[in-house]
């Protein structure tokens, strides 16, 4: 308030009306009819009460600048909130997929475990396997050995006896051969 009544003092002393030649009131001096004119005009305005108006329209504006200063608030906030819970959920699926990847891991070494003891029993099935053939393999060969030794010895007493045996002793056995048939099938 101080600041303008300094200004219109200052103004009013240092006009340009005091600077003019001849009477000041005087409708001939154009200062004077400039100075009616400027104070007609500005009592029309403040009669339309458009300082009020100007005030209001101000106020308008400042009551809409506020409304979108606080809607950009609320968004921002509302932005914040989703960006909170997005980080959240993408912690919360980072968690999760450490949790798989461990479970994945501790699945993986009890297959592997599992793998090993399988194949464990697997070869012992196996080595079984080949000690029974070989078992086999081994008393079809002695068999095979006994056979064998059992028709040489045949052949060689076959030989002896054909060689120690008279035609007579070779009748004789055929027929007792004969009779014991033949007791046998009646």
């Amino acid at each position: 308030m101080r600041y303008a009544i300094a200004t219109l003092a200052a103004v009013t002393t240092a006009s340009p009306a005091l600077a003019a030649s001849g009477p000041f009131l005087s409708l001939a001096n154009t200062n004077f009819v400039v100075l009616i004119a400027f104070l007609l005009f500005v009592g029309v305005l403040l009669y339309l009460k458009v300082p009020s108006l100007l005030g209001g329209m101000l106020d308008k504006r400042a009551q809409g600048i506020e409304a979108e200063l606080d809607e950009a608030r609320a968004l921002r906030e509302e932005a914040q909130t989703l960006l909170a819970g997005y980080e959240r959920k993408q912690k919360e699926v980072q968690d999760q997929a450490d949790r798989i990847v461990a479970h994945a891991k501790e699945e993986a070494k009890v297959a592997a475990e599992q793998a090993k003891e399988d194949l464990k029993v697997s070869i012992a099935r196996r080595l079984t396997a080949a000690e029974d053939q070989i078992a086999s393999a081994q008393s079809a060969a002695l068999k095979e050995v006994r056979d064998r030794a059992v028709q040489i010895a045949i052949g060689a007493a076959k030989d002896v006896i054909a060689k120690q045996m008279t035609a007579a002793d070779a009748n004789k056995l055929i027929e007792s051969a004969i009779e014991d048939v033949d007791a046998k099938l009646h």
